[in-house]
């Protein structure tokens, strides 16, 4: 039910974004969902990729400030509407969302997201039944 994300920690200068995934590149690790939250001091990169632990410790090594954290996977069809109609669940329930993003394939889109109450989250999900999909499923994409 959930999956693997790093979020990386990068200065707001020329080319660090490029280090990054560069590093990745080198070691054959695939990205499978990315998005960029920045201020004017520094950024965050979010990302899925294809094998989590490997780019961890590729990114520790080079002396890359980043962190492994737990996210949903929820999967919707991409029509208009449905990711309003799976996030009301979650706003009926009490729960925030504390980040979110998406990518679509076929027919289908991915919404990666982070609440303010992971147990509570999955509550939802299993009452709604809602679909999700899990790490071992993202490689396969």
């Amino acid at each position: 039910m959930t999956v693997n994300q790093i979020s990386i920690f990068l200065e707001n200068k020329y080319g660090k974004l490029s280090e990054i995934l560069a590093l990745l590149a080198e070691e054959n690790i695939r990205i499978i969902a990315a998005t960029v939250a920045d201020t004017s001091e520094y950024g965050i990169l979010r990302i899925i990729v294809s094998d989590p632990q490997k780019a961890y410790k590729i990114l520790k090594s080079n002396n890359v400030s980043a962190n492994l954290t737990d996210v949903l996977a929820i999967v919707t069809n991409s029509c208009a509407g449905s990711f309003a109609q799976a996030l009301t669940h979650f706003t009926k329930a009490g729960l925030s969302i504390e980040y979110m993003y998406c990518f679509s394939l076929n027919d289908k889109s991915i919404l990666i997201l982070r609440t303010n109450n992971r147990e509570a989250a999955r509550e939802v999900i299993r009452r709604q039944n809602l679909e999700c999909i899990c790490e071992s499923d993202l490689m396969k994409l």
